[in-house]
């Protein structure tokens, strides 16, 4: 899966219309961003092609637009910010029709340097590319307004949507430039090339809440890993896999006999394989889920009692885990140890984030809650990698083949 794609580096922009797609799904409350993380992760790219002299059209989704367009989820919030980071006015077109007249105009308007925030791709109905959704004929219109196109959005990478990858089809056919931008490049150099070709030992860990969310990234990285750690709620439908009762904790039946299965691959590969040996367990799941008054009870893995719920790894686990990290020279982790949302059970999960923040390994936290976890407990700068996308750097680790990635044109 070894990757050589263009990037902004490979052609200059200057005087070219440049579509970039980058990842805007910032959260809002009232109309205010409260993590602008993601805008902060595309200046890179955007500088680049402004000092290039690029005309720098930018276009992403917001929210999941369920009940059609709203203010609720405009991008105006997204321009505004922009502008304060880019030192430069953003305009923003506001059309619903997101490549509509409005957007031709002020396209056609743009000097050297300039940058127009599209309206939020998901306003203009299904992004999906069946021709009855107009998925085709919009990215066609995406095309008609640019000469180059570039794919910053890692965590739409995985959706083959018309503004992430059919788009390509119609810039190449008239001669443009598709690549990737600094952030998606950044993702394809950690996930995709040093999984693929890691410095060893090597070691993944897999944690969260269901087995089945995660079924092909298991049986992917038994094969490439060297040491597979497994915590979670997903863990003791493998502590049931070894004939362990496990009281009320979570626990998916039918994936038990998969789970079996995963078990003696890695004995099959000579693979190590490792789970908990002790958990921390509760009475009720809380509720509020951060509510720390909860009674807790440590025992060991085999020892779970009957009206109890594990909830977190223990401290045996905890050292197992740990001392496992020390040696490794790359660590992809992918899911909290435990209820990481709740102070009194996220001792696991800090846990584990510690450990990678000692090692000298190169430490790739593939994305959704384990990147949530790594930053809330200020484990951030101690990572190599952070991926920006939870469900695209989950298929990027079963192997999958992304479509905001393939899309792209290969470097000759």
């Amino acid at each position: 899966m070894a990757l050589n794609k263009k990037s902004v580096d490979d052609f200059n922009a200057k005087g070219r219309r440049v579509l970039v797609r980058c990842d805007f799904n910032v959260p809002l409350k009232e109309g205010k961003i409260t993590d602008e993380t993601r805008i902060v992760a595309a200046l890179p790219t955007i500088n680049k092609l402004i000092a290039d002299g690029g005309k720098v059209i930018l276009c992403s989704h917001l929210g999941k637009v369920k009940n059609g367009p709203n203010e609720g989820e405009s991008l105006a919030a997204v321009a505004e910010r922009l502008s304060e980071k880019l030192g430069k006015k953003v305009n923003f077109v506001s059309d619903y029709n997101v490549t509509g007249e409005a957007a031709t105009k002020a396209v056609a308007e743009m000097a050297e340097g300039d940058v127009v925030l599209l309206q939020n791709t998901r306003f203009r109905g299904k992004e999906e590319t069946k021709p009855e959704d107009a998925g085709e004929k919009f990215a066609q219109e995406l095309a008609d307004l640019c000469d180059d196109y570039v794919c910053d959005a890692f965590g739409s990478a995985h959706r083959a949507h018309a503004s992430v990858s059919v788009v390509t089809k119609y810039v190449r056919e008239k001669g443009g430039t598709c690549a990737v931008g600094y952030l998606m490049q950044k993702e394809i150099d950690f996930l995709g090339n040093a999984v693929e070709n890691p410095i060893r030992p090597f070691v993944a860990i897999l944690g969260g809440a269901k087995v089945a969310d995660k079924l092909n990234v298991i049986n992917t990285l038994l094969e490439k890993c060297d040491t597979l750690i497994i915590g979670g709620g997903m863990a003791y439908t493998f502590l049931k896999a070894k004939g362990y009762e496990v009281g009320k904790s979570l626990l998916d039946e039918t994936k038990v006999d998969y789970c079996k299965e995963m078990m003696e691959k890695a004995d099959k590969l000579g693979k190590k394989l490792l789970l908990p040996v002790d958990a921390v367990c509760i009475d009720e799941f809380p509720s509020p889920i951060d509510n720390p008054s909860i009674n807790t009870t440590v025992v060991d893995a085999d020892k779970i009692p009957a009206d109890k719920e594990g909830a977190d790894i223990g401290p045996k686990t905890i050292e197992l885990y740990s001392e496992a990290v020390k040696s490794a020279k790359t660590v992809v982790w992918n899911g909290p140890m435990g209820v990481f949302e709740n102070p009194v059970l996220a001792t696991g999960t800090k846990e584990v984030a510690k450990a990678l923040s000692e090692t000298s390994a190169t430490t790739i936290i593939g994305g959704g809650d384990s990147a949530a976890a790594v930053n809330q407990l200020g484990y951030a700068d101690k990572m190599s990698h952070i991926s920006t996308g939870g469900g695209a750097s989950l298929e990027f680790l079963e192997g999958k083949k992304l479509p905001g990635v393939y899309a792209a044109d290969d470097r000759a």
